[in-house]
């Protein structure tokens, strides 16, 4: 093995990379599957999701352990990535130090440890999803095999902090960054996902115990290391995201008083700080990918106003007294659905088409927390979402 040393040959193809798939709460996955064959797109959804995890049955997951790239820490269990949007800087022999291109992601990513995270997340949530619907054992024990691989196994777990996270070459001596921590957002799904299969025979109560273990661990991280009180302190939505995984591993491990302490402070402490009382979000409005980054923030602030209403506190209808609020962000945002790119006025370097969706499915999902027949018509006559996408499961009416 070899401590951390990125070349700058741009050999791998860039994918596809998102944080994680929108959390949906128990009582909508219920309602699916009650009503599956009733609701849009449900039957076709459902046999697509079989049929990939059918294929997962049969993956092989590559664990943090797994690399020639190592922390400069020489465990191979610590977790490593590389800031997405960081580039050899072409002006120098080496590339060292790396310069910042927001909203490119430089394709060296995969490399490292983050596209394992989004492989275990496909795999594991396929599977439980899958087990969810059917019952089917042989889905429960794959998908907890996965979770012991990546979690618990002695050889192959991976160590519940980020100190490598989003590391920056030829910057801070391999170090990670506070923005590392977003790296594991998915984990506030993958929280859900372990309950589901808690319930099953193939998840034993060791093996329960052992990930509620892990993850109270990662969040004593999160909350007293550096580069945790760091990103706890971020004004755009890396701050917002932190409270929000914070809150979902407090709630996994029952740690109820750190999980109202985040509820209770995030209009206060994040939503009335990040949102203009004309709802506009300044600090993602900045951004090269501006309109991504508008519907990311707000779906992770309902993200946390699910894990609010589990716990009897409205999120999503508070308003400062200036009228800052989540709807008021929505408002401001949504207006351009349907709208060409030249008619927005911030940047979005790419992917306007899939941004357009995002901002219908922002919509839906909002009508769960306050109904709106606008959205509803907005979302029908705009939404463009494969029939195959589990959103329409996870969103159904």
């Amino acid at each position: 093995m070899k401590k951390i040393i990125i070349t700058v040959s741009l050999v791998f193809a860039c994918c596809f990379y998102t944080f994680s798939q929108q959390v949906a709460s128990v009582e909508r996955l219920e309602f699916a599957k009650k009503n599956l064959s009733s609701i849009r797109n449900g039957e076709k959804v459902f046999a697509s999701l079989i049929r990939n995890a059918d294929k997962e049955l049969d993956r092989k997951l590559v664990p943090v352990t797994q690399k020639n790239i190592i922390a400069i820490s020489g465990d191979k269990h610590d977790y490593v990535s590389m800031g997405p949007y960081w580039w050899p800087d072409e002006s120098k022999p080496d590339g060292l130090p790396y310069i910042r291109k927001d909203g490119q992601r430089n394709p060296e990513i995969e490399n490292l440890d983050r596209y394992k995270i989004d492989g275990l997340m496909k795999n594991v949530r396929a599977l439980s999803y899958a087990y969810f619907f059917t019952g089917d054992e042989k889905y429960a024990k794959k998908a907890t095999e996965s979770l012991k691989l990546w979690f618990l196994n002695a050889d192959t777990r991976m160590n519940p902090n980020m100190n490598y996270g989003q590391m920056i070459p030829g910057r801070n001596e391999g170090k990670g960054r506070s923005e590392g921590i977003i790296d594991t957002y998915s984990f506030v799904e993958l929280v859900d996902l372990i309950k589901i299969l808690s319930k099953s025979k193939s998840m034993k109560s060791e093996d329960n115990e052992g990930l509620k273990k892990w993850f109270s661990d990662y969040l004593d991280w999160m909350l007293t290391s550096e580069i945790g009180q760091k990103e706890r302190a971020a004004k755009n939505n890396h701050g917002l995201a932190y409270d929000v995984q914070a809150t979902a591993y407090a709630v996994f491990t029952e740690r109820t008083d750190v999980a109202l302490q985040f509820i209770n402070s995030f209009a206060k402490d994040r939503l009335f700080k990040q949102i203009e009382p004309d709802g506009s979000q300044p600090l993602e409005l900045a951004r090269t990918i501006a309109l991504h980054y508008s519907v990311f923030n707000i779906e992770h602030a309902m993200d946390m106003c699910d894990l609010a209403k589990a716990n009897n506190v409205d999120l999503f209808n508070v308003e400062s007294e200036d009228g800052r609020s989540i709807g008021k962000a929505i408002d401001y945002i949504r207006v351009y659905l349907g709208k060409s790119q030249s008619e927005f006025p911030y940047k979005q370097i790419k992917e306007w088409d899939a941004n357009q969706d995002k901002l219908c499915w922002m919509l839906r999902r909002s009508t769960f927390f306050k109904p709106n027949t606008e959205f509803d018509n907005l979302f029908d006559q705009y939404c463009k979402t494969k029939d195959i996408d589990m959103k329409w499961l996870f969103y159904a009416k």
